[in-house]
């Protein structure tokens, strides 16, 4: 039972933290306020994170693990046209998140990036993460040595689609390109078939 418990006060430390970093910023987040987010003492965060800067690598490793188990889920589709649709269909499903406060991946590492340090390299593994498998798709449906490109064009694409929509506070610009970029792997996918039937 003590072990639950435990388990339990450390996710909802988790929570707080990513949720105060994701709306505030991780710069101007004090283990005070996860506290207070999190409605426990104080002593309880220092329990289970020593420095604020442990408590940043443990931001970057649950958003890795959710990264993770994002991309297990896609890979359950049965084509890469599909898995790369669905990919973009997600940030279509959260574009109000996005009006409200962009890609809380992206605004991490931007700021984490602009600090510098330990953490700002640690960091880096989540837009590896996410174009190694954007690779992985790409090279399924027969782009060879364009998958990496083709791979940083819809990253870059998707991470720009949020910065527009919550500089500009809209989210339908989400709506329409998430359908552009749908259709434009539609016609990479004609592309593998014309090839294939050649």
């Amino acid at each position: 039972m003590a072990t639950i418990e435990k388990t339990d006060k450390r996710a909802l430390l988790m929570q707080s933290a990513m949720a105060l970093a994701y709306g505030q910023g991780f710069m101007q987040t004090s283990l005070a306020d996860i506290a207070k987010e999190a409605n426990v003492p104080l002593g309880n965060v220092y329990y289970y994170f020593k420095t604020k800067e442990e408590i940043g690598e443990a931001i970057v490793q649950e958003r890795l693990a959710q990264i993770k188990a994002f991309h297990q889920k896609l890979n359950q589709l049965d084509s890469p046209e599909k898995r790369l649709c669905a990919f973009i269909q997600q940030t279509f499903e959260n574009r109000k998140m996005l009006r409200r406060g962009g890609c809380p991946i992206g605004t991490l590492c931007t700021e984490l990036h602009k600090q510098d340090g330990p953490l700002a390299k640690q960091s880096t593994v989540l837009f590896t993460e996410l174009l190694t498998w954007l690779r992985t798709q790409f090279e399924a449906l027969d782009n060879g040595s364009d998958s990496q490109g083709l791979a940083v064009h819809l990253l870059s694409a998707l991470q720009g689609i949020a910065v527009l929509a919550h500089t500009l506070n809209d989210s339908e610009i989400v709506e329409m390109e998430s359908k552009r970029l749908q259709g434009w792997i539609g016609t990479l996918t004609t592309k593998t078939h014309k090839r294939g039937t050649a």
